[in-house]
């Protein structure tokens, strides 16, 4: 497995994300805090609610996150693996 990698720069999660087709969203129904935020990439998921970068860092500031993620598979094909964490345990 290759390894990933953290980062709290907006402009890198927005770069990596849309270099992925991916685009910012939350989990409906879980707003108490801004909400679940995800990176959906188009596929069939239809608790996703598309939200804006703006909104999506917002909440990602707001609780103090971090994206854990990764660049290339062991193939060295793209991945999209990646993951929201609490900053204190990245």
């Amino acid at each position: 497995m290759t390894a990933s990698q953290t980062t709290t720069d907006h402009k890198t999660i927005r770069q990596w994300a849309e270099a992925r087709d991916g685009h910012p969203a939350r989990v409906t129904g879980t707003g108490e805090t801004g909400g679940l935020l995800r990176i959906d990439f188009n596929e069939p998921e239809e608790r996703l609610e598309k939200i804006s970068w703006d909104e999506f860092f917002r909440i990602f500031e707001a609780n103090n996150l971090a994206l854990v993620y990764q660049d290339t598979l062991e193939d060295g094909s793209t991945s999209r693996f990646n993951k929201l964490v609490e900053r204190d345990h990245a």
